[in-house]
């Protein structure tokens, strides 16, 4: 493995130092979601229908409009992959206990366990770079990703499911 580290003045990053840490999101990003990939494949699905199972697998009982709000696909988009997920039976559509016109999603049973394979090799993948870099290196980590994101919102949706720097 490539050494990382760096002996960058935090205040000033050059312009090679940037470029690398974008290599290093496409690298990362390529091989995190080459496994699932292959198995999305299997079903005739992308990864547009994986965001789909893997949120709505986090949040039970999630509307279709906080769905779109956390994807931000046209609902026209959103539509395609539902449904289709709706009708191969790996999501289930409910009206809301108060608004009746809100749907509220889960998976079903065949929904959690696709999920669960999806999802499986990228834990692994996680914890063991989080494992070989270390406490601060987690957290520092951590501190990026929610630095990157532009969305408060989605800064605080994904800091309520942990201790996550705000």
């Amino acid at each position: 493995m490539a050494d990382v580290k760096s002996q960058a003045n935090p205040l000033f990053l050059r312009e090679e130092e940037l470029r690398q840490a974008i290599e290093l999101l496409y690298y990362a990003y390529r091989d995190f979601t080459a496994e699932p990939d292959a198995m999305l494949v299997r079903y005739g699905f992308g990864r547009a229908h994986h965001r789909v199972i893997y949120f709505v697998g986090r949040h039970p009982q999630m509307s279709v409009s906080d769905l779109l709000a956390i994807l931000r696909i046209t609902k026209q988009s959103l539509s395609r992959v539902l449904g289709q997920l709706v009708r191969q039976g790996f999501i289930r559509q409910s009206p809301g206990s108060r608004d009746r016109r809100r749907r509220l999603l889960e998976l079903t049973e065949k929904g959690v366990e696709l999920e669960r394979q999806l999802s499986e090799n990228q834990r692994q993948r996680i914890a063991r770079a989080y494992r070989e870099a270390g406490v601060q290196a987690v957290d520092g980590f951590r501190k990026v990703m929610f630095g990157i994101m532009s969305s408060e919102e989605d800064r605080n949706r994904v800091g309520r499911r942990s201790d996550a720097p705000r």
